[in-house]
């Protein structure tokens, strides 16, 4: 009987020291921390779906302006501010340059900061997402001064404060749409909007 537990322990025994022989090599992973870059697998090019949003890159909000009949192989560059004249200068190096996109914090108040889009490359068509009710008229014709390809599209936050800004709206050249971010979406206060209208509805 006890040679025969003296046989088990030895069997057990040299099972645990082959393990142990065969983990020797092998990476260290304590419970919450990354893989080393050696085992890890590699980055997918198009990115992880699940992976945090880097940092800058919130522009969810901005989506790309798609129109289904454009069959060109188009590129579209986006600024957050009034591109300036060498900045225009260098989109003309880009391959398929189709459109330019501006987002604004607020609207422009003159034309003086947006005569420089009268310098995009030929062809170009610029696209204006502005924020809010325009401020004044001339804020409204600061856009209709340009001399270029352009689409403005207007996010506002509900029914106009006034039958003025309807009537500013009208008469804005490029304006395209008018989108009105409301909970409650109601088409009460545009009866006098001339450009076609939708509606968002935000939920986070």
């Amino acid at each position: 009987m006890r040679l025969h537990t003296m046989i088990w322990v030895l069997l057990a025994s040299s099972a645990l020291l082959g393990c142990a022989h065969r983990n020797a090599g092998a990476p260290v992973v304590t419970a919450g921390a990354p893989p080393s870059s050696a085992t890890a697998s590699p980055a997918s090019p198009l990115g992880s779906p699940f992976a945090e949003p880097r940092s800058g890159s919130g522009l969810a909000g901005l989506p790309l302006m798609i129109d289904r009949t454009d069959l060109r192989i188009g590129t579209t560059v986006q600024f957050r501010h009034i591109p300036n004249a060498a900045e225009l200068h260098d989109l003309e190096r880009l391959p398929g340059l189709a459109r330019v996109v501006l987002s604004f914090e607020s609207w422009p108040a003159e034309y003086a900061p947006l005569q420089v889009l009268n310098q995009s490359p030929e062809g170009v068509e610029v696209v204006a997402v502005l924020p809010g009710w325009p401020p004044s008229r001339a804020a409204v014709d600061a856009w209709n001064y340009l001399q270029v390809r352009l689409r403005v599209i207007v996010i506002v936050p509900g029914p106009p404060p006034s039958v003025d800004m309807i009537t500013n709206l009208n008469e804005m050249r490029g304006l395209e749409r008018v989108i009105a971010q409301m909970d409650d979406p109601s088409r009460q206060g545009f009866e006098r909007l001339q450009r076609p209208l939708s509606f968002r509805k935000l939920i986070e």
